[in-house]
């Protein structure tokens, strides 16, 4: 069988303070965004487990793919037996774009499906949420406000269907993890939900991704990119999760097809 995760773009971006556990308290809006990879599994026939990936290239151990993370999970807790899983990558690393964590969510998916698990929702969630803090937003894929760690969901009040959207990412990859440590938590006196309500024209000035500020300061290349967005008549402009891909919401298409030489372009509607 066959599936297409779908990646995201963050809506603000609150990092509200360190936790006990180390990760950190945050809140933002995670809305979903039709830029997908491919992902097939089937029954192995020869009785190996087999994962291979094409398209984008994926640096480091394959064992410490979400995928085979999402594939061991399941198999673990129902012996569901060696599986030949592809992906083919599409969505960009280290974009703040949720793709590793998309894949993963509709791996258990997809497992659920093939094997007949009969997995509700929330129990996906809950795998989901063992492999990162965004996994479990893919299983229902509609727009969130993210709390806590980024795993627990409120029904968002927003949609953006007819509106354009412009993904841009220059040729450079944050860490996640790192980009944590150039940000100093702190609580808003201002709610994203109640921002979110705002007229779009209004965002600008108040909704707000934290990672912006240290990020543009090390990656000059990623601020210009907010500005040519900005300056191509985008409504709202910003980082996407901790970067490196920026996005512009337009309110009818537009060619940036020149303006963006040696990145990665996507191009969309809503």
């Amino acid at each position: 069988m066959i599936i297409f995760p779908n990646c995201k773009i963050n809506l603000g971006l609150s990092v509200l303070a360190k936790r006990p556990d180390g990760f950190h308290n945050v809140e933002t809006i995670m809305y979903p965004v039709p830029l997908n990879d491919v992902l097939e599994i089937i029954p192995s026939t020869d009785g190996e487990f087999h994962f291979g990936v094409s398209g984008v290239d994926i640096s480091g151990d394959r064992k410490s793919n979400l995928v085979v993370k999402a594939y061991e999970l399941l198999n673990k807790d129902f012996n569901i037996g060696p599986v030949r899983i592809h992906l083919h990558k599409t969505i960009p690393l280290g974009a703040g774009l949720g793709g590793g964590s998309a894949d993963a969510a509709y791996t258990i998916i997809l497992l659920n499906q093939i094997f007949n698990l009969n997995l509700s929702s929330e129990s996906m969630k809950g795998y989901a949420r063992q492999l990162g803090s965004d996994c479990a937003f893919f299983v229902d894929n509609k727009a969130v406000f993210a709390y806590d760690k980024g795993d627990q969901f409120k029904k968002a009040d927003i949609d953006l269907p007819g509106f354009f959207l412009v993904i841009v990412k220059p040729n450079v990859h944050i860490n996640t993890a790192e980009s944590y440590t150039w940000i100093n938590p702190k609580n808003k006196n201002w709610s994203l939900e109640e921002i979110i309500q705002m007229p779009m024209k209004d965002w600008k000035n108040n909704l707000v991704n934290d990672f912006e500020k240290p990020i543009f300061e090390r990656f000059p290349e990623i601020k210009l990119v907010k500005e040519k967005l900005r300056r191509k008549g985008a409504i709202y402009a910003s980082l996407t999760g901790s970067g490196a891909a920026v996005y512009g919401i337009f309110s009818e298409e537009v060619s940036v097809k020149n303006e963006f030489s040696g990145c990665f372009l996507w191009l969309g509607k809503l």
